[in-house]
């Protein structure tokens, strides 16, 4: 192949001029170089590491001389979770009711007791059990007896069996209640609670 464009320009400055490593520097270049700046220096005129060190005390002037913004908050803010109660587990919600509905009942069975007791020693059931007895007496009877129908044995036994009913209704209505709640759970998206940290 054979050159068409003819003679070509020689450029003088890097034909026949150093390579760049060989330069000689600038006459006026002869201290470090400096960037220029976009703000002007301070007005002591320190560069280098006094200036920085001038900067630095400059901030901390400022840092210290600087005033409170006005409604700046001074408690520290509570953080807050918002959670939804999708799904209540059967299971669960039977253990457990099941285990308050028993010491519901012993709770039952004690306050009937000490009721019965303090009743007695304030002399309730003598009193109003003379005036039924009274009222319902004859000639050939007493009448009937509130004391010997309301007698401790008899309060504790009819006290023990509502604890008992109780028990298996209130585990069998919780258990049932977690079933209904997880089908409306399901349409409606269950029961939204907002939790806050306690400081």
């Amino acid at each position: 192949m054979t050159d068409t464009r003819g003679p070509q320009p020689q450029y003088e400055g890097y034909a026949t001029g150093p390579l760049p490593g060989e330069r000689e520097p600038a006459p006026g270049q002869a201290g470090p170089y400096h960037p220029p700046q976009a703000y002007p220096s301070p007005a002591d005129g320190t560069q280098g590491g006094a200036g920085t060190q001038g900067g630095a005390r400059g901030t901390v002037g400022a840092q210290a001389t600087r005033l409170p913004r006005t409604g700046a908050r001074t408690t520290p803010r509570t953080r807050k979770a918002r959670l939804r109660v999708a799904k209540a587990d059967p299971w669960s919600v039977m253990k457990v009711s099941f285990l308050l509905s028993i010491a519901l009942g012993i709770c039952t069975v004690v306050a009937s007791a000490v009721l019965w007791m303090v009743m007695d020693a304030m002399g309730v059931f003598e009193t109003v059990g003379g005036t039924i007895s009274e009222a319902t007496g004859s000639n050939e009877s007493n009448g009937f007896d509130l004391q010997s129908f309301l007698s401790l044995p008899r309060v504790l036994v009819f006290t023990s069996v509502i604890a008992v009913i109780d028990v298996v209704l209130a585990t069998a209505l919780a258990t049932l209640g977690s079933f209904i709640y997880n089908l409306s759970a399901g349409f409606v998206g269950g029961v939204e609670l907002t939790l806050a940290e306690d400081e």
